[in-house]
C-alpha cells in the first residue's frame, strides 16, 4: 500500500467546549437586523407593516357593511336558508378522539419551531423570487434593502458583494437562534421538527381515513360556499352562529380546514422537497415552473397561512366560549370544567419556556444541536444521497447572474499563480490511492474535456444555472486508482475558512459520488475559464449536494477512509465550525 499525505488542515478536537459568540461567529460578521418585510407591487416596494392599520380599518368597516346588511330581509332570508352550521354526521361520535387531540398538541409544539427556524432560513438569503437564478433586482419580497449597485461586479473580486454579505439576524425570540448567517444550526431544528411533524401527520391522516373523521372536514356538497358566506357575515355583524363544533363544524371552519389539512400541509411538504438539490439533479427540476425558488416562495406563503390560520383559530377559540372550547379540545368533552382552563394554562407555560430557551440552549450547545440533527435525520440525508444525478439544461436556462459567495485566497502564492494564468499551478492527488499524481494546470486541460449545464442549490437559499467545463472525476479516480479502503475524497481549498486563525477550507465527498459522470474539477464557467470570484483554477461540482461542499479555488486531493481526523472531525469546514452536516442533499 501506498500513501501520499496531502492534508493542509490540522486536527482539532476541541469542539466539546465550544458556544457561539455573536462578536467571534463566522469571521465576526457584523449584526445586520432584518427589516419588517417588503413587498414589490409594480415598481414600488410597500411594507408589509402597513397590513396592520388596513387589516383594522377593513374590520371596522366590515363589521359596520355586515351590521347593515343584516336590517335587510333579503339577507335575513339568506342567512336563514343557508345558518351556516351543519347538521351531525351520522357513525361518527360526537367530540374530538384522544389521538385527534394529541396530535393537535404535538402539532403546536412542532410547527412553532418549524415556523421559527423556517424564518431563520430565509433571513440568510432575506429575497424571495419566481425566476430560477435569484437575479439581483427581481425579488417580489425582501427583509433588507436593494443589493448596492456599485458591489455586482464578480470581476471585482475583492469588493463583490456575497450572498454572505446579504444575510441578516433576526430577534432572538422570533428566529432560531436569531444570530446572523446561523442557518447550519436552524435547519437542524427545521428539518428535525419536519420529520416529526411529518410522522405526527401519517398518523394523523392515516386515522383520519380509518375513523371517518375526515367527513368532519371535508365538504359534503357546494352549498358549503353560500354558508361560508353566511357565516362571516354572521362572525362580522358580531352576531355569531351558534357554536356547535363539538358535533359539526360550520361552513367557515370546514373550509379552514379542509385547505390546511388537505392542501396547504402537502403543499409545504411538497416545496419543501423541491428544494433540494438531489431532486432537482434528478428530475430536472432546476429551471422551469418548479424551480427552487418558485418552491421558496410558496413554502413561504404557506407558512403565511399557517401563521394566519393559527392566529384566527386561537382568536376564535377565546372569543365564542373559552372554557366551553378548550374541554373540547382538551378532554374531548362538551362540559364547562375550569380544569380544562388549568391544564391548557399549563400546556401554554411550558410551550412559552420551550420557546424561551430555544436560542439562548442553541448558541451555547450548537454542537449538541448538530448531533442531535444528525442522529435524527442523518439516515434520511443518507437515503436521498443515492439519487444519481442525470438533469441537464439548454443554454437559454443559464443564469444572468451567479451569486459569489466564500472567503477569497490571501497568499500571495495564489495571487502568483493568478497572475501567471495558472501556468504554474499544480493539483496535487493522494492519501489512500496507489498512484499519487501532479496534474499541472495545461495536464488538466488536456484531458478530455466534459461539458455540463446544471443547477447549483446554495444552502442559503439562491440558485443558478451555470455551465461547467472541466475533467471528469471519474477520470482522475482512473489514474490515481484509489485503495479499498478509501471511502472519502477530501477537497482542500488554497483559501482559509471565514474564521481567522481556523485553518483551511475543506469539504469531504463519499467516494460513489466522485464516480458519477456529473461529478466535475471544473475549470470553466459559461465558456469561460474560471474566475477567481467563482473558484479559480478549479472547482469542484457534485450535483447531488448543496453549494457549499462544492470546494472553490482547490490546491489538493486527499483519499482517506475517515475523516475523523481532519480539522475538527465533522467531514468539512463549514461542517466543523458552523455546524452544517456533511451529508447535504437536501
Amino acid at each position: 500500500m501506498r500513501s501520499s499525505k496531502v492534508c493542509p488542515v490540522v486536527t482539532d478536537h476541541t469542539s466539546n467546549h465550544e458556544r457561539i459568540r455573536q462578536g467571534e461567529w463566522a469571521g465576526g460578521i457584523a449584526d445586520e437586523q432584518a427589516t419588517v418585510p417588503v413587498i414589490r407591487i409594480g415598481r414600488r416596494w410597500v411594507s408589509t407593516a402597513w397590513l396592520v392599520p388596513l387589516t383594522i380599518a377593513a374590520l371596522i368597516v366590515g363589521v359596520a357593511i355586515a351590521q347593515h346588511l343584516r336590517q335587510h330581509e333579503w339577507m335575513q332570508e339568506f342567512i336563514e336558508r343557508y345558518p351556516g352550521t351543519s347538521a351531525p354526521l351520522g357513525g361518527i361520535e360526537p367530540g374530538l378522539p384522544a389521538w385527534l387531540r394529541w396530535s393537535h398538541l404535538f402539532n403546536i409544539v412542532f410547527m412553532m419551531f418549524i415556523i421559527r427556524a423556517g424564518l431563520q432560513i430565509l433571513a440568510d438569503h432575506p429575497r424571495l423570487y419566481l425566476n430560477s437564478g435569484s437575479t439581483p433586482g427581481t425579488a417580489w419580497l425582501r427583509l433588507r434593502g436593494p443589493i448596492p449597485a456599485d458591489r455586482l461586479d464578480p470581476a471585482d473580486p475583492a469588493r463583490v458583494w456575497t450572498a454572505k454579505d446579504d444575510s441578516v439576524s433576526l430577534p432572538k425570540w422570533l428566529g432560531i437562534p436569531g444570530v446572523r448567517h446561523t442557518i447550519g444550526l436552524a435547519r437542524w431544528w427545521h428539518l428535525t421538527f419536519d420529520a416529526l411533524w411529518l410522522l405526527n401527520g401519517a398518523v394523523f391522516y392515516i386515522l383520519l381515513l380509518a375513523t371517518g373523521q375526515w367527513r368532519r372536514i371535508v365538504p359534503q356538497s357546494w352549498d358549503v360556499l353560500p354558508n361560508a358566506l353566511s357565516t362571516m357575515v354572521q362572525y362580522l355583524s358580531l352576531d355569531f352562529p351558534a357554536n356547535d363544533g363539538f358535533v359539526a363544524y360550520n361552513a367557515l371552519q370546514l373550509i379552514a380546514y379542509f385547505l390546511t389539512v388537505f392542501v396547504f400541509a402537502p403543499l409545504a411538504f411538497l416545496t419543501g422537497i423541491l428544494q433540494a438539490p438531489a431532486i432537482a439533479a434528478r428530475f430536472g427540476l432546476g429551471a422551469g415552473p418548479a424551480n427552487r425558488q418558485v418552491a421558496r416562495s410558496v413554502h413561504f406563503l404557506v407558512l403565511v397561512w399557517m401563521v394566519f390560520f393559527i392566529a384566527i383559530h386561537t382568536i376564535m377559540v377565546f372569543t365564542t366560549g373559552l372554557v366551553g372550547n378548550l374541554n373540547h379540545i382538551v378532554f374531548g368533552t362538551d362540559t364547562e370544567s375550569p380544569w380544562a382552563l388549568v391544564m391548557y394554562l399549563i400546556a401554554m407555560a411550558v410551550i412559552v419556556a420551550l420557546w424561551m430557551l430555544a436560542s439562548p440552549a442553541t448558541l451555547r450547545y450548537p454542537r449538541i444541536v448538530q448531533r442531535v440533527g444528525r442522529f435524527a435525520i442523518g439516515w434520511i440525508k443518507g437515503l436521498m444521497e443515492w439519487v444519481h444525478p442525470k438533469a441537464e439544461y439548454s443554454e437559454r436556462d443559464i443564469s444572468a447572474y451567479f451569486w459569489p459567495n466564500g472567503t477569497l485566497p490571501a497568499s500571495s502564492t495564489y495571487r502568483e499563480l493568478a497572475a501567471g494564468y495558472w501556468s504554474g499551478y499544480t493539483l496535487r492527488v493522494g492519501g489512500q490511492v496507489e498512484n499519487p499524481t501532479e496534474f499541472s494546470y495545461a495536464d488538466l486541460l488536456a484531458m478530455l474535456k466534459h461539458e455540463q449545464i446544471t443547477q447549483h442549490y446554495c444552502i442559503q437559499g439562491w440558485s443558478g444555472v451555470a455551465k461547467w467545463g472541466g475533467v471528469r472525476m471519474a477520470d482522475i479516480l482512473d489514474i490515481v486508482r484509489p485503495l479499498p479502503s478509501a471511502r472519502w475524497v477530501v477537497f482542500y481549498s488554497m483559501a482559509d475558512g471565514s474564521e481567522p486563525g481556523a485553518g483551511r477550507y475543506y469539504d469531504c465527498h463519499k467516494i460513489s459520488h466522485m464516480r458519477h459522470p456529473m461529478a466535475l474539477l471544473a475549470y470553466e464557467m459559461n465558456d469561460a475559464p474560471l474566475t477567481e470570484t467563482h473558484g479559480a483554477p478549479l472547482r469542484l461540482r457534485n450535483e447531488v449536494e448543496l453549494g457549499f461542499k462544492q470546494v472553490k479555488w482547490i490546491e489538493s486531493i486527499e483519499f482517506v477512509d475517515s475523516f475523523e481526523h481532519i480539522g475538527k472531525g465533522h467531514g468539512g469546514y463549514n461542517e466543523d465550525h458552523e455546524y452544517f452536516g456533511f451529508r447535504m442533499p437536501i
